[in-house]
């Protein structure tokens, strides 16, 4: 947690072990412009109150300071949880999240935006083939179907990662079903099997 107070609101000379000279925060190298706070939710209740006070004062004072700085900082939060119910559990304060929560912008996990899939597929497959220097032309239909298929639970992250994969196993000119994860391969096969039970409204029974 001091560490992490640090990073954010900088510390003086001598405030902790190691601490050999004085030093910014994120808050005040971020003065006039954006700081992004990622996974939010997992910002510990100590830290939560400090950071409730830089953005309602608009000062910050850095670990071992008496001294107030004030800060001009536009706040971007993002959190893979829902934070209102983190305020119902008592994990995250609700004046916090009040403070925070301007403007909301609801981003639908990736199984529930497929159309998505092919743009991503393509600006991640020239990204990694330019990083590893492999003169690959595109994907294959069969291939680009099984990634719409597949239900993501790593949702962007997983892609990547998958296509990285891809890219560095592929052989030929394009990306092929082989060069997919299993898990990959068998999610076609997984969802007719679903589909069908689905349109024939099939007993669970007879589905397993």
């Amino acid at each position: 947690e001091q560490l992490l107070e640090s990073e954010l609101f900088g510390h003086m000379r001598g405030a902790f072990t190691d601490a050999k000279a004085d030093r910014p925060g994120l808050f005040e190298e971020a003065q006039k412009g954006t700081l992004f706070l990622d996974e939010i939710s997992e910002l510990p209740l100590m830290l939560q109150a400090k950071l409730l006070r830089a953005i309602q004062e608009r000062e910050i004072r850095r670990v071992g300071s008496t001294k107030s700085i004030p800060v001009d900082v536009r706040i971007i939060a993002a959190t893979n949880l829902n934070l209102a119910d983190e305020v119902k559990a008592k994990h995250f304060r609700e004046d916090l999240y009040y403070r925070l929560n301007v403007i909301e912008i609801r981003l639908p996990p990736l199984r529930d935006r497929r159309d998505d899939i092919p743009l991503l597929v393509e600006n991640f497959l020239h990204k990694c083939a330019k990083a590893n220097r492999k003169p690959l032309q595109g994907i294959s239909e069969s291939s680009l179907a099984l990634l719409i298929d597949y239900s993501w639970p790593g949702n962007v992250r997983e892609l990547e990662n998958i296509i990285e994969r891809a890219v560095t196993l592929a052989r030929g000119e394009n990306i092929m079903p082989e060069d997919l994860p299993a898990t990959v391969q068998g999610s076609r096969g997984d969802r007719r099997v679903l589909d069908d039970a689905a349109e024939r409204t099939l007993p669970l029974q007879e589905v397993e």
